[in-house]
């Protein structure tokens, strides 16, 4: 008995069959394009998603020929609009998470009165669904009346898998269109804002069966027809639930694309500051405070790109001093999250003198993308309580870099031993929602080990705290 978990991210699919016993039996992962047309815009073709999709579960089980596959559980990137038609038929490109043409749709926001601000508990961020709904309803009027869905990005996978519609509280919070007091969709703000109520899927748990397996997927994916398929979770819910973090006080840091730094909570206390975003967990039970960092791999990504570099060239330039002979990287490629003390940032190297190499600049990224973290995490209402960090995220591997986030951080780092987080999380819920486990709790007993990985070193920490000051005059300029 196995349990198939599929993870549909920013840049690229994960996939990963797992026993009922918690081990990984093997993981596959497929990328695809991620499209920037104008400047601020970021999309992506679902077509690409279901053809990587496809590819990457059929070599998951193609190295486990012997598993059998009983559910399957997803994850999937935050905020995204597909907007598709009754078949589940996409009507554009998806409109992603760093996309930013939506700003001037947050005026609408903006003129509520303050009681049904807060009841959407979270900051005002361009690339969320209602925001980005707004600008397609103002600016693509022909694709915004046609379509007769509007699904977050896993969401629209599971459509294609079951062809049955549906979303989660993780993700359905995380929209700008749900009341987090009363645990459901802002009827009367989506009323206010003009948009079209029937849009929005209904709402199910994450680890309840939202549809089976259609005949003509399962022939796709050489799979049986029928497998039951959970609602499943975002992904950082997801990967929550993925590495056993089931109690409120432990912090925990998940590095991809982005960044995410998150804290449970057994009420939703919103930050009265703007600052941090709170959201649905994936065991139903909990919220999350979480700080969120656009600009991680994302960034990092983008200098390897243009220095035509590998990501161990990256990773071997931490061996540089601290502060990388006075260059500094402002790592703000796209608009940052509402943590960040200056919306207006934008990405820059600073101090680049001739006698700079590339190692230098490799090195000054990993700074400024972990300063850019430091931002975030000091944001979070209980993190000078925090003595360490829980690590997760396949952006987090390298010890190197493990090490120049504990330095400046000046936090220990806990590794969670488990390299695929998020999709580790959606196989659970696959299994939860089959009944192997009554609910997101039991899996406590398979929850995959911690243990110290890094831990900061004076002398280190003492200079990165000199270049941090330095970083943090640059970006309030």
């Amino acid at each position: 008995m196995a349990l198939l978990g599929i993870d549909l991210g920013t840049s690229s699919v994960k996939v990963i069959v797992q026993d009922t016993q918690g081990r990984t039996l093997s993981v596959s992962k497929v990328g695809y394009t991620v499209m920037a047309p104008q400047p601020g815009w970021s999309e992506s073709d679902p077509n690409e998603w279901w053809s990587a999709t496809v590819s990457a579960v059929q070599t998951a089980i193609a190295q486990v020929p012997q598993a059998e596959i009983t559910a399957i559980g997803l994850s999937g990137q935050m905020h995204g609009v597909v907007l598709t038609d009754e078949k589940g038929l996409p009507q554009r490109p998806a409109m992603l998470w760093a996309d930013t043409r939506a700003q001037a749709e947050l005026e609408r926001y903006r003129k509520f009165p303050a009681s049904l601000r807060e009841r959407l508990a979270n900051p005002l961020v361009p690339g969320m669904a209602g925001p980005m709904l707004c600008w397609l309803a103002e600016h693509e009027v022909f694709s915004y009346q046609k379509a007769r869905w509007a699904l977050q990005p896993k969401d629209w996978l599971r459509l294609r898998l079951t062809g049955e519609v549906a979303t989660d509280p993780s993700d359905a919070s995380a929209t700008l269109l749900y009341d987090l007091q009363a645990d459901g969709w802002a009827d009367d703000i989506i009323a206010l804002l003009g948009l079209k109520r029937h849009l929005l899927p209904p709402i199910l748990p994450s680890g309840t069966i939202a549809g089976r397996l259609s005949a003509q997927t399962a022939e796709a994916l050489s799979l049986p027809v029928g497998l039951p398929v959970a609602t499943g979770a975002a992904d950082t819910a997801a990967a929550a639930l993925g590495t056993g973090l089931f109690t409120p006080g432990p912090i925990q840091l998940t590095l991809g694309t982005g960044a995410q730094l998150i804290q449970l909570s057994l009420k939703p206390i919103a930050d009265l500051t703007g600052r941090t975003h709170l959201y649905r967990a994936a065991d139903g039970v909990h919220w999350y405070t979480m700080a969120a960092v656009q600009n991680a791999g994302l960034a990092l990504d983008w200098v390897r790109q243009m220095l035509n570099v590998t990501w161990d060239d990256v990773y071997a330039s931490a061996a540089v001093s601290p502060g990388a002979d006075g260059l500094l990287f402002l790592p703000y490629l796209t608009r940052e999250r509402a943590h960040h003390p200056s919306l207006s940032s934008k990405g820059a190297f600073l101090g680049m003198r001739i006698d700079h190499r590339r190692e230098h600049l490799l090195h000054a990224a990993l700074e400024g993308v972990a300063f850019g973290i430091r931002v975030a995490f000091e944001a979070l209402p209980e993190a000078d309580k925090a003595t360490a960090l829980r690590l997760a995220g396949g952006g987090s591997e390298h010890p190197a870099w493990r090490q120049m986030l504990a330095d400046i951080l000046n936090r220990e780092l806990l590794t969670v031993d488990t390299p695929a987080a998020s999709v580790r999380g959606a196989a659970l819920l696959s299994g939860i929602a089959s009944g192997i486990w009554a609910d997101a709790l039991e899996t406590t007993s398979i929850a995959p080990h911690t243990s110290l990985i890094a831990a900061p070193e004076k002398g280190r920490v003492a200079a990165y705290n000199r270049v941090y000051t330095r970083y943090l005059e640059s970006i309030n300029k």
